[in-house]
């Protein structure tokens, strides 16, 4: 079967480091589910004990989950210009945080100096680098992405999540938030756009379609069979944030019989995104 005719589906978990919890669930998934990858957060409350467990699991394709809202910073304060509190904590609110880095050029340099630092602590646990992306999406930020796409070889990055949830499929197979699914799919689909060209000319790698954005926190078994359905050939990620203690229901999704069974139907191939990024 030729490429053209194939159906490839990465399926990622969220979050990884960020609680054993959170560890538990992607391994479990892994194992006994569909979930092919993880992004790990390097700064994330239980980040060695996920390297560790990504070590003894090679199959697990893992990214970075780039940090610049919602978590830790490596840097400490004094080297971050007020993008942290004294605890090494960014903004609990992503409109604030993108609002400071598109207005305030003055913390760009610093904004920098922490992305190159988190890669530089990924770098360090000696797994292969399968993918970027980053908490709450913020790589697509408009200053973020600037910097990821123009330092994307020196830090190894060769493929980028490129958040574009097609809204009328979400629409046709599920249902509520309309609200936070109708500006989200707005917001993402201008700044993929904007991002694919810049990511094509440097050979960077990134999916068809990108599902889990206007779902977020809300995966369901019924959700993945009918997106399952609705799938054409071509590459996809879908990405969930597989937990034991906060979104239960995304774990027991991913790891469904029902799913696995109707990914075999289907034909659909499982995989990370190393196995179809192009070496540059």
């Amino acid at each position: 079967m030729g490429d053209e005719k194939r159906i490839r589906l990465i399926v990622n978990g969220d979050d990884f480091g960020s609680s054993h919890g959170a560890n538990k669930a992607i391994l479990r998934c892994h194992r006994e589910g569909i979930l092919t990858s993880a992004s790990l957060m390097v700064n994330g409350n239980a980040a060695d004990n996920a390297v560790r467990l990504a070590r003894e699991n090679r199959s697990l394709g893992v990214g970075i989950h780039i940090t610049l809202v919602c978590g830790k910073s490596t840097l400490k304060p004094s080297e971050t210009f007020g993008l942290v509190n004294h605890r090494f904590e960014f903004s609990n609110s992503p409109f604030l945080a993108g609002c400071k880095y598109f207005f305030n050029r003055a913390i760009r340099h610093f904004l920098r100096q922490e992305i190159d630092a988190q890669l530089r602590e990924f770098r360090i646990t000696g797994l292969p680098l399968d993918h970027l992306n980053g908490h709450c999406n913020m790589h697509l930020h408009p200053t973020i992405f600037t910097m990821v796409k123009k330092h994307a070889r020196e830090w190894g990055v060769r493929a980028v999540r490129v958040t574009d949830d097609p809204l009328l499929m979400n629409l046709r197979i599920a249902g509520g938030n309309y609200l936070y699914r109708l500006s989200h799919a707005f917001a993402f689909s201008r700044l993929s756009a904007r991002a694919r060209p810049s990511l094509d000319r440097r050979g960077v790698y990134y999916t068809d379609r990108v599902f889990g954005l206007l779902q977020s926190g809300r995966i369901t078994e019924k959700y993945l069979l009918r997106l399952l359905d609705e799938l054409r050939p071509g590459t996809y990620e879908l990405y969930a944030h597989p937990d034991e203690d906060e979104h239960e229901e995304e774990t027991e999704a991913l790891c469904s019989p029902a799913v696995k069974a109707k990914v075999e139907e289907l034909g659909i191939e499982l995989v990370r995104y190393q196995d179809v990024a192009p070496r540059r």
